[in-house]
């Protein structure tokens, strides 16, 4: 899929949805897909990878998904934490469509997919989770990252799966400078030719 269709605030190509059966927290669920989306065919590797291997998310306050797609990170976030407030980002309308139903799908409440700058420059978040989408470049990876991780609040944690071949020391290498004080970057675990970072904001 070329890069026009999920970076894009509004793709091409036509939404046809179609059902799309996953497993989601240990729940076999029928959700909603279409093109035009990241991964529109089921859980991406990466993102299987970074479910597996993390700790739950904070059981309440804010929670935080970079690049929502059709919304597996967010919705399994409100799955395990159905006491805090799930924020999904993404410049993809269509992905924010498609989170928001299949949210109320799954009838969780505590979902909120929206544009990064419609959200409350104020909210801070206990946890984020992401698959960062790694192939906008790194200079517009960079400015996603330094415009969500410093949101961080004082003892959150976030978890961010990078493919190792698509330059994930590099970036945890970067993420440790530019976040400075205050921020610990390490590498959590690798796994299926995959990375896990952590980001952690001192208390």
């Amino acid at each position: 899929m070329g890069s026009e269709h999920y970076f894009s605030s509004q793709p091409s190509t036509p939404e046809v949805r179609r059902p799309l059966r996953v497993t989601l927290n240990g729940r076999d669920v029928t959700l909603a897909t279409s093109g035009g989306i990241f991964s529109p065919d089921g859980v991406d590797k990466g993102t299987q990878v970074l479910l597996a291997g993390i700790p739950d998310p904070s059981a309440e306050g804010n929670l935080l998904d970079i690049g929502c797609g059709w919304g597996p990170i967010a919705l399994t976030m409100a799955l395990k934490s159905p006491g805090a407030q799930v924020y999904a980002v993404d410049v993809n309308e269509r992905s924010l469509g498609l989170t928001r139903d299949n949210a109320a799908t799954l009838g969780l409440g505590n979902v909120h997919a929206a544009l990064p700058e419609a959200i409350d420059p104020e909210l801070r978040f206990a946890t984020i989770w992401s698959n960062p989408p790694i192939r906008i470049g790194k200079d517009e990876l960079h400015a996603l990252l330094l415009q969500w991780l410093p949101r961080l609040a004082p003892g959150g944690t976030a978890w961010l799966v990078v493919q190792k071949n698509l330059g994930s020391d590099s970036l945890q290498r970067w993420l440790d400078s530019a976040l400075g004080e205050g921020f610990h970057v390490s590498r959590h675990s690798t796994a299926k030719s995959f990375r896990i970072l952590k980001v952690a904001r001192e208390d």
